[in-house]
């Protein structure tokens, strides 16, 4: 059964399940699966807290004694979704410690509403830092313009960070910038840059959901024929810019240092088409130095049926350029398609926080003590 999930982990992907909640943590399931379908990370979101606090009764005991405390939703989110991070951290130790923090990590994404406000991000990332107190969580921080310097100063004080929502193949180059800058920026301070990691996490089904609706339209043969390309084209050519970044002088300057390569990592990887094979995403991206955060629909599917064959990104880089060049030429816009998918991304965010917060503030008023 997990034979295609060990050649993918052999091929230098690493699996990270992208989902969590308190009964997968409690029931032994999450153990499971890094026990036997070799998953050595997990990733959250906001949308990934609200389903878990609103189905089923995991989170009751906790929300009964918020709810006795009169704290406020924002405040009783902060304590369960941490609460979760930690324990699933906690779970995950024994893979930080054997692949000397690689690994074996927990992401937390910072308040998505902040997401165009420097000052704000940087101090939500240091109290979560705080919060989940544990060494292999990464803080998870989109990839806005306002974005980019909080990076820089968050991995500049020695915490790991998760960059998130990343579309375009610049943004992602400006995303490894930042990154670096704050390495430099530790070690200026003098701090150990072998105990900070950070991933990219690139976004890939969603690129062909808004390009293929577009083709679609266009309807012609040569438009049908692009369709399902744009997606593996533009994780290719980031996988390319990786390479040649952490191979220049200024990463080997750091890399002296022991520093740690960014890695890059496929999101969004579940797929959106029925007509693709349900693992597109997981087969099409395997290159050594990545990693892969799926759904749990996405990784029982790569165990049953995922083709690992390889190296599949090696070679690809000019057909990607062909494909993405292709899609220009019938009116396709890179750059406002990429523009676009960011800002519905951070607005998606802000809708499932909102959503996550009328969630928990129906189940603090249920469970909230009576007055008699």
């Amino acid at each position: 059964m997990t034979d295609a999930l060990k050649r993918l982990s052999d091929e230098g992907v690493a699996i990270w399940l992208d989902d969590l909640s308190r009964k997968r943590i409690t029931s032994g399931n999450l153990a499971e699966l890094i026990d036997q379908q070799h998953v050595v990370g997990v990733t959250t979101n906001p949308s990934i807290f609200q389903k878990a606090i609103s189905q089923g009764d995991g989170y009751d005991v906790q929300l009964s004694d918020l709810a006795a405390r009169e704290v406020t939703v924002e405040e009783a989110i902060r304590m369960i979704t941490t609460a979760d991070v930690r324990d699933a951290a906690d779970i995950l130790r024994p893979v930080f410690d054997a692949t000397q923090g690689q690994d074996g990590r927990v992401s937390i994404e910072v308040d998505p509403r902040l997401a165009h406000n420097t000052k704000a991000t940087v101090a939500e990332a240091k109290q979560l830092a705080w919060l989940v107190d544990r060494p292999n969580t990464l803080i998870k921080i989109p990839a806005t313009k306002a974005g980019l310097p909080a990076i820089t100063e968050v991995i500049g004080l020695g915490i790991s960070v998760n960059v998130t929502l990343i579309f375009s193949l610049e943004r992602y180059r400006a995303v490894m910038d930042a990154y670096l800058a704050g390495l430099e920026k530790a070690k200026e301070r003098g701090l150990d840059l072998s105990k900070i990691h950070s991933v990219a996490s690139f976004f890939v089904s969603r690129v062909d959901t808004e390009i293929d609706k577009r083709l679609d339209g266009i309807g012609t043969d040569e438009a049908k024929a692009l369709r399902g390309k744009a997606a593996l084209a533009n994780a290719r050519l980031a996988y390319e810019a990786y390479e040649e970044v952490f191979s220049s002088d200024r990463w080997a300057a750091l890399d002296k240092a022991q520093a740690n390569k960014q890695r890059p990592l496929w999101a969004s990887t579940g797929v959106k088409d029925p007509a693709y094979k349900d693992t597109l995403y997981v087969d099409e991206l395997v290159a050594p130095g990545t990693v892969n955060t799926m759904p749990e629909a996405t990784l029982e599917a790569a165990a049953d049926h995922g083709a690992v064959t390889g190296n599949t990104i090696a070679g690809t880089y000019d057909q990607a350029r062909a494909d993405l060049a292709a899609l220009e030429k019938l009116g396709i816009g890179y750059d406002e398609v990429v523009q676009l998918l960011e800002d519905e991304g951070v607005d998606k965010f802000e809708a499932s926080w909102n959503d996550l917060l009328k969630s928990t503030e129906a189940e603090l008023k249920r469970l909230a003590p009576s007055e008699a």
